[in-house]
């Protein structure tokens, strides 16, 4: 039987060369993000590893009318379509439009929706509590340090709840059936328990629910750790409404305490016992540096493509929350093609580019207050994300002020009066 671990490798040669086949010219993205060379990334791999391709190459983005392109069809991929989600639960959601919302054109209110954090606030909470104690050290001020965004200013917790109502709602499908040599390779953990399929009666409290809430905890770690070291690299005051780490202690802590929480979230996730996750979740963390790296080293014309901003997105942020779906479905005893996963990871995808489009949109409009962080931050870094991107696209004189990332005296200003000018660039970024 086919190994399903055997992911297709993304070399560029063959994915340009099925993709012109299937869908013509393909659009040129930009420059791919490579962290290690394909020389030593094919050093690493043996007969059982996986070879990821990256979500924003197996899920299509954009409209083909707005220049996106259909994914040719990989194992990561391959089971988009499939019909096994249909269980039979009642889905009083269905044919929702957020266009009947207001502020989205309609007149219903957002607020009659389910609450997603009140549905799992009382099972969240002994794992959000406890985490404080997962990342204490001996060393006092390594201890604070990393403790920090877990105790005075722990946020939201938006990337826990999304990995803990993931684990309800797959809990809620049967796994597909995989037997014999092929589960082995599946990358599904074993399941424990009666039956040895989870399901909404007996996944509250069993061990399988226990790893899923421990996964959350170590993408909250990952998610902390990048923070702290962001803020390094940028040099920022404040994150969360207060001191960001650095301003609290020094460089030197704020790095060691970033690589602490690293390091306890590798161990961790090696204790939830399952290698295609492990691998899934490294493979998130490669992304994190991939993305800042490309923040970093972005050329100007590459400053000024939606599809660079969009691949920078999934690589900074949403790559985490995408890869933490897929995992929770693993851990839910389903295998890595099934049509289950492939879902998991599609909506964290696109989850996870909607969460930060949103956020850019907000270093816009709300308060300094509100965003626990100085408002504008993104073009202060020379950065410009979907607001500026579309006003640019309405005003060529903003195309050599983002090119040059806003280094010269007036060149935020004049971005500012031209955005808020705009009668369609922040209408196209929501």
């Amino acid at each position: 039987p086919q190994n399903l671990l055997q992911m297709t490798a993304t070399l560029k040669e063959e994915s340009s060369a099925t993709s012109s086949s299937n869908n013509g010219a393909k659009k040129d993205l930009g420059p791919q993000p490579v962290v290690v060379s394909a020389e030593a990334e094919a050093l690493s791999h043996s007969a059982t590893t996986m070879k990821l391709t990256p979500s924003f190459d197996l899920f299509q983005l954009l409209t083909e009318e707005e220049g996106g392109v259909v994914p040719q069809e990989m194992p990561g991929n391959a089971m988009r379509d499939g019909t096994s989600l249909k269980v039979g639960i009642p889905d009083t959601l269905e044919g929702m439009k957020l266009a009947d919302y207001k502020g989205l054109g309609g007149t219903k209110k957002i607020e009659d929706l389910p609450d997603p954090f009140k549905m799992v606030e009382k099972e969240l909470q002994p794992f959000a509590d406890s985490i404080k104690e997962l990342v204490s050290t001996d060393q006092p001020i390594l201890s604070m340090a990393a403790k920090h965004f877990f105790e005075k200013r722990h946020g939201k917790r938006f990337r826990p709840t999304i990995v803990q109502l993931m684990a309800k709602a797959v809990s809620a499908c049967p796994p597909e059936g995989v037997k014999g040599d092929q589960w082995e390779w599946s990358g599904a953990s074993e399941v424990d328990m009666e039956g040895g399929v989870v399901t909404t009666t007996n996944h509250l409290g069993s061990e399988v629910w226990r790893k899923q809430a421990q996964l959350g905890q170590i993408v909250e770690m990952i998610h902390v750790a990048s923070l702290i070291h962001d803020d390094v690299l940028d040099e920022a005051d404040t994150r969360r409404g207060g001191e960001a780490v650095h301003k609290l202690y020094s460089n030197k802590v704020a790095v060691l305490a970033g690589d602490y929480l690293l390091a306890r979230a590798s161990v961790l996730l090696a204790r939830l016992e399952n290698t295609a996750v492990v691998q899934i979740m490294a493979t998130a963390l490669e992304s994190l540096v991939a993305g800042e790296i490309m923040q970093l080293k972005s050329s100007p014309e590459e400053l000024l493509q939606m599809e660079s901003y969009l691949r920078k997105s999934y690589y900074k942020t949403a790559s985490l929350i995408c890869y933490a779906c897929r995992s929770t479905a693993l851990l839910g005893g389903h295998a890595y093609g099934s049509t289950v996963a492939t879902a998991c990871e599609e909506f964290g995808f696109h989850m996870g580019l909607a969460f930060q489009i949103q956020d850019d949109i907000l270093d816009f409009t709300a308060a300094a207050d509100i965003l626990g962080k100085p408002a504008l931050a993104d073009m202060s870094l020379g950065l410009s994300t979907a607001p500026i991107l579309y006003a640019a696209q309405e005003f060529e004189h903003l195309r050599p002020l983002v090119k040059r990332r806003f280094k010269e005296k007036g060149d935020k200003q004049t971005a500012l009066e031209a955005l808020y000018k705009s009668k369609t660039a922040m209408d196209k970024a929501k």
